[in-house]
């Protein structure tokens, strides 16, 4: 932030939480998004074996307990599960081609996946620990078009790719529903069929459906995309990434907030709190890859300040206002506070 300018402040207290689970006779330390150490720092190694498709997984890295779930490393399992994956370093995400033809994009502590390239909030984080990116059981399992079972102690698991369905003389879509539980007009959405017509003999189903499919994420245009990096790129362009993607969550919730516009346009332009909007400065930025990539993730619902909607530098912004801030995270040259 610059010349120690007062971004909006929200009224509450800091929410430091923590929370204890017993998992496998372990007690699991959780820390919430307040805190910036990465999800993996909590999560704790537990030996189990692994099967995939009925064979045997030699992993070489753990299986992780997280708030009571199972981790696994999940280029590793898609790829016993018979999926290309490729890591793009840079941000942090993964993709998986999977047996069945679907496209899924997972991003480090990012709570939404692309899947077939429609946005989904999952329940759970994927993390990434020793450069590798674990993704829950569960999730993992269906978006590889699969089950599970595990152990009541959890020191085994087996994932099983469900094979697709194939439509064939009196073996149709009515018939496919019956066996599944599901409609036909979700088998047809699920497979991207135009009409029930268009499934016609010899036609593969997919018929595992991800949980996560009934939690649509909230949609975005690309003028909100650039928008967002543009303000990232003024306010934090010089930080790292962490600085970036903070700066991004608090406009993200200031939206999100009943007591500001409930737009990105609306907030960066409200009043005077962003001069940047108003001297010619944002229309002139030009976001490079780590804003753009901040933005995304602030929008796609990473966040590593909880609820702060106030942001400002500490070296510069002087006075009983400032240090009467409830401050809840300082990265890199700003503090963080509700």
């Amino acid at each position: 932030m610059k010349n120690g300018e007062v971004h909006m402040i929200r009224e509450g207290k800091s929410t430091i939480w923590m929370m204890s689970v017993m998992v496998l006779g372990l007690l699991l330390l959780c820390f919430g998004p307040m805190s910036v150490i990465s999800t993996a720092e909590a999560a704790m190694e537990h030996q189990a074996t692994i099967k995939v498709n009925g064979k045997s997984a030699k992993l070489s890295d753990p299986v992780l307990v997280q708030g009571g779930r199972m981790y696994l490393p999940a280029a590793r399992i898609a790829a016993l599960a018979g999926a290309d994956t490729s890591w793009d370093k840079d941000n942090e995400e993964l993709t998986i081609h999977t047996a069945v033809n679907d496209k899924v994009v997972l991003g480090n502590g990012v709570p939404v996946v692309y899947f077939n390239d429609t946005r989904y909030r999952m329940d759970a984080l994927p993390f990434t620990r020793d450069g590798r990116l674990y993704a829950p059981l569960r999730e993992l399992s269906e978006l590889l078009h699969g089950s599970f079972q595990s152990s009541a102690d959890g020191d085994a698991i087996e994932i099983t790719v469900e094979a697709e369905k194939v439509v064939a003389d009196g073996y149709g879509l009515n018939e496919i529903s019956k066996e599944t539980g599901y409609s036909a007009a979700q088998l047809v959405k699920r497979n991207g069929l135009i009409s029930q017509a268009a499934a016609k003999n010899g036609t593969k189903l997919k018929v595992v459906f991800p949980s996560f499919l009934s939690k649509p994420a909230a949609p975005y245009t690309e003028a909100d995309l650039t928008l967002l990096a543009k303000i990232t790129m003024v306010e934090a362009g010089y930080e790292s990434y962490e600085g970036q993607l903070a700066v991004a969550n608090v406009i993200m919730n200031r939206v999100n907030h009943s007591a500001f516009p409930d737009t990105i346009k609306g907030v960066i332009y409200a009043g005077k709190q962003f001069p940047p909007a108003h001297n010619g400065l944002l229309d002139k930025s030009k976001p490079h890859a780590s804003a753009y990539r901040a933005a995304k993730d602030a929008l796609n619902g990473k966040n590593i300040v909880g609820d702060a909607v106030y942001f400002f530098n500490p070296a510069r912004a002087k006075g009983s206002y400032f240090s009467s801030m409830d401050v809840i995270a300082t990265i890199g040259n700003h503090s963080f506070a509700q």
